[in-house]
């Protein structure tokens, strides 16, 4: 082992010189910024769109049930035909036409209302339009059966229950979910780093093979030597390109609270929203305590640890499927056969973030949860994305983060084991597509 470090020199500074490597390493946090702020800026320009909808009432009913929002407004039509009013509409370029006729009974008006467009209406157009009928309605149902419309506002009215831990805390409805969309943001980091830089691992051996200089290296060096030196070489690349992505992107946030005014401090002051704690039950929080609670809560969220622990499960995570990757690059000659030997590969990378979202979301501590979190092919995924709850109570119970990472590192040592086998036999070969039968009789030899 002792040329390893020479390796790891080598395959390290070939990454870190290389120019896309460089560009892309300090180019990436500007586009991805780049790319949120025009999300958000082209979100609000739709959002502000304003929608015209022309309403033809010839009813007794709804005279003034259609009221304007930030994003609809309503023309009234009176005194004309339909034919005039769909006319008015399309030459005013108006979103569409409602057409309320005139009935004798308010069911019979619903059943028989209309709305034009010139082609499909947006849902949240129709739900928004639908609910005016289906309130109106409903009211009136009520009232025949003697349902004051003082009894029907009353009834009518949403609630929402309030939610506290046992020492009186407030509980905030969905933080589970958002700490499970953070993690599952780490998660899929993960998964895209293992792809990348595993990719980069298999084209290394892969150009090596093809221009037979590995027959020179491999003169010099223990095949498992190169192997593990390609590996953390490349991992150690990843890893300064990462941290340098996190210090960038840091300052890029600085930037911003500067800009837009923010002071991250008031996040841990602010408003009380805790509750008394004993046989007293907690207040109803104002919408802006609400805010405020998420914003608390939000901050509360274990960043430092959530990020060595990041860290930690890429690079444990990082050097099982490279080493997978390095043995699929020695057994083949070109990228083009790989086809067949990655699919399998990034599936369960695939199958932790779909499982470990739908899991986590419902019951971050359910049998699911928990088995994805503790197989090691999927835990670098799906156990980022409970971490975001904690440690120990209420959190990830320490055994079984313990129990994740002890898996992960067994599973490495198994999988380099296995895969140096094939990387000392396919290394040398050429000429031919390995089957998985061959490649079971490597590891036996």
């Amino acid at each position: 082992m002792n040329k390893l470090p020479i390796i790891i020199r080598r395959e390290y500074l070939a990454k870190v010189r290389n120019k896309s490597f460089v560009i892309m390493t300090f180019l990436s946090p500007i586009l991805m910024v780049g790319m949120v702020v025009l999300i958000a800026y082209l979100t609000k320009i739709n959002d502000n769109q304003k929608r015209i909808i022309g309403v033809f009432n010839e009813s007794d009913y709804f005279s003034n049930d259609f009221n304007p929002t930030e994003s609809t407004s309503y023309v009234q039509f009176k005194d004309i035909t339909l034919k005039q009013a769909k006319d008015s509409t399309t030459q005013m370029g108006y979103y569409g036409l409602l057409h309320i006729p005139h009935e004798d009974e308010l069911e019979k008006v619903a059943e028989h209302a209309y709305f034009y467009t010139k082609e499909a209406p947006s849902t949240s157009v129709l739900d928004r339009l639908e609910d005016v009928f289906l309130d109106r309605l409903r009211e009136r149902r009520l009232q025949d059966m003697g349902v004051s419309s003082k009894e029907f506002a009353l009834m009518d009215k949403k609630y929402e229950i309030n939610t506290a831990t046992f020492d009186g805390e407030q509980n905030l409805k969905g933080i589970n979910e958002i700490k499970a969309i953070i993690g599952g943001g780490f998660g899929y980091l993960i998964m895209m780093f293992i792809i990348i830089y595993g990719g980069f691992v298999m084209r290394s051996v892969i150009e090596e093979k093809t221009s037979r200089i590995i027959e020179v290296i491999i003169s010099s060096v223990k095949p498992f030597e190169l192997m593990m030196g390609k590996i953390i070489g490349t991992s150690l690349a990843g890893i300064t390109q990462f941290a340098i992505w996190i210090v960038s992107a840091s300052l890029l946030l600085m930037v911003a609270f500067a800009i837009f005014d923010i002071d991250p401090a008031t996040l841990s002051n602010g408003a009380d929203v805790t509750g008394m704690a004993g046989n007293m039950a907690p207040p109803v929080p104002t919408p802006n305590q609400t805010i405020q609670a998420y914003a608390q809560e939000l901050y509360k969220i274990p960043w430092l640890m959530l990020i060595c622990f990041f860290v930690v499960y890429f690079i444990l995570g990082y050097l099982i499927y490279s080493s997978i990757y390095a043995a699929i690059g020695a057994a083949v000659d070109n990228e083009t056969d790989t086809q067949q030997f990655i699919f399998p590969v990034i599936l369960p990378l695939m199958l932790a973030i779909y499982v470990g979202f739908f899991s986590v979301f419902s019951n971050p501590h359910g049998p699911i949860a928990v088995g994805f979190s503790l197989f090691p092919l999927t835990s670098p995924i799906v156990m980022l994305m409970r971490l975001p709850g904690g440690i120990g109570e209420g959190g990830v119970p320490v055994w079984e983060l313990v129990t994740s990472i002890l898996l992960l590192i067994i599973t490495f040592i198994g999988i380099v084991w296995l895969a140096a086998k094939i990387y000392r036999v396919g290394i040398l070969m050429y000429g031919k597509k390995p089957s998985y039968k061959e490649l079971f009789k490597w590891i036996k030899y």
